[in-house]
């Protein structure tokens, strides 16, 4: 009883490495898979790079969303209070926050006071959005407190409670910091007999914050609630009531438990309503990228293809003698699958070294890209963040490897399934 071989056995190994290893009589062969493994190496790169720097904007956009801003807005939709006068502030916002605190999830809930002014100094206007804050839910904010941007941050907040507190692109354009005086003028001021009047007031700065939004810290400034009541003719009512979470994901399933303990006029916005439309052109982007990029790594991997029809071609009569001593058709089969798989995966390998570094060390390398083209490579005012940020996350480097390993595979099976139909007398007829 003859014994067979099991599928993939040592020799089968053998012969596909002597394979690689081609002889200078097969300078060919050898350059093919060279240009096979870089073109791979390349591919894979650009795709755990993409990856890479899709997650990390995406994690740094809505990071500087739940770091600056509310997870959920509640406010008064338009109508008449108890006292028939119609608007939407709300009349009691201490209580109407002591109520959503006991919603369960719920961390904070803080009276907001906004309005729009015209910032002035040194001669210098800024359009700005003025946020009444208490100075406790203040240092409450995290990006405001620690200061994410480059520029950090200015000041102690204990000099915002006398004072005010603005963004660093708001500062920058004003020329002041901390220490200096600020200029708010709102063109809804006082009712007299001649009409309305704009009301100015002039605010010492305390803190100066860099939220880690470009948007953000050229728009906003912060200022004690009651001094923000008083500036807009708002005492004892609010705008608005900021509600933070425990988990910024449930802002969704928290709101109708918000909007009920809210009251009945209450109208809840959360920050998946704010930048919904952002977020689902990111997944649009992310998902075009991603088809993009697969066919760049097909377009590599058919590199293994041509690289084995000529491995095949020059191979002709190994195979007939091969095929003569004994082997079987899925042996050599197997061989070339060996052939081209090896190419893959070495390929793949390299790529996920270089995309890994390439995330891992993104400052640097952005740096000296910034440095080589003499700078201006990265707007903040277009992105919205201050830096080209790159998030290594394991699923996308497995969905990378995965891509890149089957479509290798894929590849090599009608090389692979020619060279085992040959027909060993056709190959060894001319030899």
């Amino acid at each position: 009883m003859s014994h067979v071989p099991a599928p993939f056995s040592h020799f089968e190994w053998l012969i596909a490495w002597r394979y690689l290893r081609a002889r200078r009589a097969d300078g060919g062969v050898s350059a093919m898979t060279w240009i096979s493994l870089i073109g791979i190496t390349l591919a894979v790169f650009a795709l755990v790079a993409t990856l890479a720097v899709r997650s990390g904007f995406r994690a740094e956009f809505v990071g500087t969303i739940l770091g600056a801003n509310a997870h959920v807005t509640v406010y008064n939709a338009p109508g008449y209070d108890a006292q028939g006068r119609f608007g939407r502030v709300i009349e009691d916002p201490s209580a109407m926050a002591a109520r959503l605190v006991t919603v369960p999830g719920v961390t904070r809930a803080a009276p907001l006071v906004r309005g729009q002014v015209l910032a002035t100094s040194n001669g210098q206007n800024a359009g700005v959005e003025v946020f009444g804050i208490a100075a406790v839910d203040l240092a409450a904010i995290p990006a405001l407190a620690n200061g994410q941007g480059p520029a950090g941050a200015w000041g102690d907040l204990s000099g915002f409670a006398p004072g005010v507190a603005i963004g660093s692109g708001v500062a920058q354009i004003l020329g002041v910091g901390v220490g200096d005086a600020v200029r708010l003028i709102a063109p809804d001021g006082v009712k007299t007999a001649f009409g309305t009047s704009p009301r100015v007031a002039s605010y010492v700065i305390g803190y100066v914050f860099s939220a880690g939004r470009y948007d953000i810290d050229r728009t906003r400034i912060y200022m004690p609630i009651d001094a923000a009541q008083s500036f807009f003719n708002r005492e004892g009512v609010a705008d608005e009531i900021e509600v933070m979470l425990a988990n910024p994901e449930q802002a969704d399933e928290l709101a109708l438990l918000l909007q009920q303990a809210a009251g009945a006029r209450a109208v809840v916005w959360t920050w998946r309503d704010a930048s919904g439309a952002f977020l689902r052109a990111l997944q649009v982007e992310d998902n075009v990228m991603f088809v993009i990029l697969a066919i760049l790594v097909l377009i590599a991997t058919m590199n293994i293809v041509s690289g084995l029809i000529m491995l095949v071609k020059n191979k002709g009569r190994d195979i007939g003698i091969l095929r003569t001593i004994g082997l079987s058709e899925g042996a050599v089969l197997r061989v070339f699958l060996i052939c081209g798989a090896a190419t893959g995966v070495t390929g793949t390998v390299l790529g996920l070294i270089l995309g890994c570094l390439f995330a891992l060390y993104i400052d640097p390398v952005f740096s000296l890209v910034n440095y080589i083209s003499g700078g201006g490579v990265w707007d903040p005012a277009i992105r919205g963040i201050y830096a080209l940020p790159a998030k290594l996350e394991w699923p996308d480097v497995a969905k990378a490897a995965g891509l890149s390993l089957f479509l290798s595979a894929v590849v090599t099976i009608f090389p692979a399934r020619r060279a085992a139909r040959m027909n060993p007398v056709e190959a060894l007829r001319h030899e």
